[in-house]
């Protein structure tokens, strides 16, 4: 039996509600899914049978057995978002009079610094692949469409021809919550673009018919995982380890900004809906800029 098999009612009747009310993303609405049927099994080993059922000293019981597993404190406050919104709806429903998670406080997280590589690092990555070998080919134009644009990898792997406009240099981008974007896409990825659809493309999908602008061989979307395995393999031939397409999007962000660009056009660029969001890549930029100070400047 699928796991979609097993939620119950109450659970469907969130999940399916998700989308229309917060535009969440399918990734996301998924995590939510997998988050509550864990809390469920928890309960039914503890003899609660349903989620409805579930008391405020259950939930707090719960966050502490996920932080003595090892979750982190980020994926507990996420468990806590997902159920409180769960319960929230509940009571919007009248299926439930009182909010267990009313009096609950959010683990307390710090914000870690996104990982970024330098643009040495990039030009390493960006020249990783070989390009006698036509995956390898699709993988640069990949690589440099990516740093470009900064996407997420979900938006690089979903790409469509008709999203791409070569004579005006941009791309639209269909991010979370099904929020359009235009992103310019640059000169040299635009050529890489170029020589892509003219050399290799075709040849990887033959006959098949196919609009995804990156397929696999056999001519089919490619997964996110499968681009996070290109992307380790060309990795490691450049020496850069734990890398993943995220680490490339914040490199992209971060140099953007050390080269001067404005937070609200980066905020833009990368489909935040929130300032506050892109405000973190100024952090990383001042620290950038203080290491770079404390090593060459005489009295650094």
């Amino acid at each position: 039996m699928s796991r979609s098999e097993k939620l119950n009612d109450d659970i469907k009747t969130y999940v399916n509600g998700l989308w229309l009310e917060r535009g969440l993303s399918k990734n996301t609405i998924e995590s939510y899914k997998i988050d509550l049927l864990k809390f469920e099994c928890w309960l039914n080993a503890k003899g609660v049978k349903r989620l409805i059922g579930a008391q405020r000293s259950d939930i707090q019981d719960y966050i502490g057995y996920q932080l003595e597993s090892g979750r982190s404190p980020r994926s507990s406050s996420r468990f806590l978002s997902c159920v409180r919104g769960f319960y929230r709806s509940l009571v919007r429903s009248g299926d439930l009079e009182i909010d267990p998670t009313a009096d609950i406080d959010s683990p307390k997280i710090g914000r870690p610094l996104p990982k970024v590589i330098s643009e040495e690092q990039v030009e390493k990555l960006l020249s990783a692949p070989n390009l006698e070998d036509t995956l390898h080919f699709r993988d640069r134009t990949m690589l440099e469409l990516l740093y470009a644009c900064g996407l997420r990898v979900s938006e690089l792997t979903n790409l469509e021809l008709g999203e791409i406009n070569m004579n005006q240099g941009v791309v639209r981008v269909l991010g979370k919550g099904n929020k359009e974007r235009l992103v310019p896409i640059g000169e040299e990825a635009l050529d890489w673009l170029g020589r892509y659809f003219k050399e290799s493309r075709q040849e990887i999908i033959r006959r098949s018919q196919c609009d995804v602008v990156f397929p696999t061989r056999s001519g089919r979307k490619m997964t996110r995982q499968a681009f996070w395995h290109r992307i380790k393999l060309h990795g490691k031939k450049a020496g850069i380890h734990s890398l993943s397409p995220h680490v490339v999007r914040h490199a992209f962000a971060t140099h953007l900004l050390n080269h001067g660009a404005d937070l609200r056009v980066l905020q833009m660029l990368l489909g935040h809906s929130d300032l506050t969001t892109t405000q973190i890549y100024t952090h990383v930029a001042k620290q950038r800029m203080q290491e770079l100070h404390a090593r060459h400047h005489p009295r650094g």
